[in-house]
């Protein structure tokens, strides 16, 4: 099997693209936007994520067994931050329900 060719201005290119979300990571954190602080956050960092593993593991050019793996493990991280998530913005709940002062 022939290794894939991918051209350097594609690499340039997915550089210049990661350098401008930690420039926008960095100038984000330095707003507040609320509720809106994480999800942002999380995007921006997903996306980053995607682009290092599409281009410069070479997930993109790989086989479709290689590309269900490398979606599997995201989707797998992906579900233990909603679960994670999911339970810290309950926490609350528990309070309110079993923890009444009498």
């Amino acid at each position: 099997m022939a290794a894939h060719s991918v051209p350097l201005k594609i690499y340039y290119g997915v550089f210049l693209a990661l350098c401008v979300l930690t420039f926008l990571t960095v100038w984000t954190a330095k707003h507040d936007y609320g509720l809106l602080n994480t999800p942002i956050a999380l995007s921006i960092a997903g996306l980053k994520g995607a682009l290092v593993i599409l281009f410069f593991m070479h997930v993109k050019y790989s086989s479709k067994l290689t590309q269900l793996f490398a979606f599997a493990g995201f989707f797998w991280l992906a579900l233990l931050l909603v679960f994670t998530l999911q339970d810290y913005w309950t926490r609350d709940m528990l309070n309110v329900y079993f923890f009444k002062p009498h």
